[in-house]
């Protein structure tokens, strides 16, 4: 990550620590002065993304250190633990919520100035907009997964505050024109809406941020614009066992390529330093590793799958266009 964009993901993540604390006491304070379940869900939303914002911004500050003696391949994956941990705290704001909305439903409470609430909720809703974009924006400069779930997270507060000021604006619509009208159990029934939204992002949010944990393969265009790459260069004559992963914002990819046997470790040295200059050039932050071998034209089943070599393509053009196929298809 270069420095101008660490510094950047560092201001942007302590931003949302700062407008998280401030609506989480606003919505805390209100909800509970005017009894309202559903702005206090919103308060423990927000607390659930104030505490989200701590671990993104040290997730931030972690991964953006260089490697080290323990960390030979850098501190990447504090970012992709933080975003875990950030939807599981998602979850566990779910299920909070429901607890209460559920309470409040089977015995429901008079809501005192409900106006209060609703413009405490839009002022929720027009902060955490400018505060999400500008974590979407930073979090794509910075390939940032922790930047990116705490962005989620605004975004989703600024739906869920929609829904609690609709439900609280159609409870004084009402209350003004039929004062007898009980409908306080609409502020229960926003809070459930509000605990499905927020259940449905945390599932997304834990898919997206744990799957580099288990090195899943970049995605099929990285990986399809290393093969071109490696295609290219007119020494190399194979290649195998292609692999790719990531951690964080930084990328892995390792193979092995097959070079004429005569050539010299100065000649192949040269080949996979060009390899590794334009594989970092088209996917930035990428540590490339390249294991070379001699071409022998023993053709292996693993070889063919990669071969480029022009005299046994000639020779066995109708095995290489399967193979061809079957390389277009991953």
């Amino acid at each position: 990550m270069k420095e101008e964009i660490k510094k950047q993901a560092v201001k942007t993540a302590k931003l949302s620590v700062y407008s998280n604390t401030f609506l989480t006491s606003g919505k805390l304070i209100v909800g509970i002065a005017i009894g309202s379940v559903s702005v206090i869900s919103e308060a423990v939303h927000s607390l659930i993304d104030l505490i989200a914002s701590f671990i993104a911004l040290f997730a931030v500050k972690k991964s953006s250190q260089p490697d080290d003696n323990d960390h030979p391949y850098g501190h990447g994956k504090f970012e992709n633990i933080s975003g875990t941990i950030e939807a599981l705290l998602i979850f566990a704001a779910a299920v909070y919520i429901i607890y209460e909305a559920v309470a409040r439903l089977i015995n429901p409470q008079e809501i005192v100035m409900p106006v209060i609430g609703v413009l405490v909720m839009f002022i929720s809703s027009a902060v955490n907009f400018f505060i999400s974009n500008r974590l979407f924006a930073v979090a794509k400069k910075a390939e940032s997964v922790a930047l990116e779930a705490d962005g989620w997270h605004l975004r989703t507060d600024v739906y869920t505050s929609l829904g609690v000021m609709a439900a609280l604006l159609i409870i004084i619509v009402v209350k003004f024109f039929y004062p007898e009208a009980n409908i306080y159990w609409l502020d229960s029934a926003a809070a459930l809406i509000v605990a499905a939204m927020i259940l449905k992002a945390a599932y997304s949010l834990t898919v997206k941020s744990a799957r580099d944990l288990f090195d899943i393969c970049l995605p099929d265009e990285e990986v399809a614009a290393v093969e071109n790459i490696i295609r290219t260069d007119k020494n190399i004559t194979g290649y195998h066992d292609l692999k790719t992963r990531k951690a964080g914002n930084r990328r892995f990819v390792e193979f092995h390529i097959l070079v004429a046997p005569e050539m010299t470790v100065l000649q192949s040295h040269e080949i996979t330093r060009k390899l590794d200059s334009a594989i970092a050039s088209k996917l930035e932050n990428t540590l490339v590793t390249v294991h070379v071998e001699p071409c022998d034209n023993t053709c292996t089943p693993k070889c063919r799958t990669g071969c480029i070599n022009k005299y046994y393509k000639l020779e066995n053009k109708d095995k290489m266009k399967d193979i061809e196929k079957s390389i277009k298809k991953r």
